[in-house]
């Protein structure tokens, strides 16, 4: 089996090519989790002083350190939302502490530490973290947030769309072979006609649209970030994202199919066209699909600064233990959170050995043989030749499924002003590999 490559060293190719710290408890078990004394998050100074904070003139999520911090807790009041809604009985999780992942030693720049010592020292910015074995909770910690709070994942959320994609394709409500104007004719003089919904999904438009530098407002991805409300306006920006879409010209690269270029852009109108289908709001059809099914604990929602547009492709908010049941479902423990298999042996077959690998080489990835990455697919980062799927966050989000090891684990955090963090995700998959990699697990 080979060893899946630390993600950080390849993520800036996935990327650029496409402190007050209120404590907090973990509660001592996940079923009278509610029982708990209530911890508020944060206090009222704190709060009237980081609305103060929020910038005014620039985009807001460029703002590190104590900021970031909170704005990535608090997205929900400063911006409107729309809601995910959960439905039916909450599916109680079972605790099982696995002391391998709390007490693994790790070296750090201050030395060794428990990966536990780790996550609540300064070194790092883990909001909280959780992991769930064969369906029960392995590890958890909120070492910077309360467990009730929802805070931001980031580019975490473009694997909903794609698996929302995927579920009205094996439905036949989608062929992925066809382009993308078949079903949004508004785009039929756009740069995204004749682009196959395929090739959207697994971002390889051939356009040059990437995110990348948020920091150029010219550029194609800033200019589609105003329109949908995340980015800060300017006066000249247009109206919203749709007629963005419909009216873009001059993006085209290369052919389509080529290679891998990494743009929330696509994840938008992948959403648009789930919109087109089913003759609902994304969030609608999300809530439908899956969150009304997975026994979440709360509602979910969305980001939706202008007209009500949910930011599909960053700006979903959920507590982390959801995010966890929601990660069961490509797990053969699916049964714990869902009463019927909401993601399909098919759909799961299918991101393991449907990808393909030249999008990632042709961008100038390193070969599995090197990098343990078999291909990104589906609007998933990286499928790894270990059998995690994993789709990670700007600054510092991710989820990993594993359905062979039927492993899951959901992370948050955040930047410092320098960027000087200790990064979860490596630290977390190296523990992962280690304790779960073998056979006997």
């Amino acid at each position: 089996m080979l060893q899946c490559a630390p993600l950080w060293k390849l993520m800036p190719l996935l990327i650029l090519l496409g402190a007050c710290n209120e404590k907090s408890v973990a509660p001592a078990s996940v079923d009278d989790s509610h029982a708990n004394e209530f911890r508020a998050a944060y206090s009222v100074d704190r709060n009237q002083r980081q609305h103060r904070r929020f910038p005014q003139d620039d985009i807001w999520w460029t703002a590190y350190g104590e900021d970031q911090e909170w704005n990535f807790r608090n997205a929900h009041q400063f911006f409107p939302t729309v809601n995910v809604y959960r439905g039916g009985k909450i599916s109680k999780l079972s605790s099982k502490p696995n002391p391998a992942i709390a007490d693994y030693v790790v070296d750090t720049p201050k030395g060794p530490m428990t990966f536990d010592e780790l996550l609540h020292s300064e070194l790092t910015t883990a909001m909280g973290v959780i992991v769930l074995h064969k369906g029960q909770i392995a590890y958890e910690s909120y070492p910077r947030m309360q467990d009730y709070e929802m805070p931001v994942y980031w580019s975490v959320a473009k694997q909903f769309v794609g698996t929302v994609v995927r579920i009205l394709e094996e439905r036949g409500e989608v062929d992925v072979n066809l382009t993308i104007e078949h079903y949004i004719p508004e785009i039929n003089k756009s740069d995204f006609a004749g682009i196959t919904v395929r090739n959207i999904l697994d971002m390889a438009t051939g356009l040059d649209c990437g995110d990348g530098d948020y920091g150029d407002w010219d550029s194609c991805y800033y200019r589609y970030s105003m329109t949908i409300g995340d980015g800060f306006r300017t006066d000249d920006a247009e109206d919203n994202p749709y007629e963005f879409v419909a009216n873009l010209t001059g993006a085209k690269r290369m052919e389509q199919g080529q290679e891998f270029s990494y743009s929330g852009l696509n994840t938008f109108v992948l959403a648009w066209m789930v919109e087109k289908i089913t003759d609902r709001s994304f969030q609608d059809v999300l809530s439908k699909e899956v969150w009304r099914h997975i026994g979440a604990e709360s509602n979910a929602s969305y980001i939706a600064p202008r007209y009500g547009v949910p930011m599909t492709h960053g700006g979903f908010l959920a507590r982390l233990r959801d995010m966890g049941r929601y990660g069961l479902l490509f797990t053969p423990s699916h049964a714990v959170v869902s009463g019927h298999q909401i993601i399909s042996d098919e759909h799961i077959e299918l991101l393991w050995s449907g990808g393909r690998p030249e999008l990632l080489t042709n961008a100038g990835a390193p070969s599995t043989e090197v990098s343990g990455v078999k291909h990104n697919i589906y609007q998933w980062d990286v499928i790894y030749a270990n059998g995690d799927y994993y789709k990670g966050g700007w600054a510092g989000q991710g989820l990993m499924v594993n359905p062979q090891r039927d492993l899951v684990a959901v992370f948050v955090s955040y930047k410092k002003i320098d960027e000087s963090e200790t990064r979860v995700e490596p630290v977390l998959f190296e523990i992962l590999e280690s304790v779960y990699g073998g056979s006997a697990n």
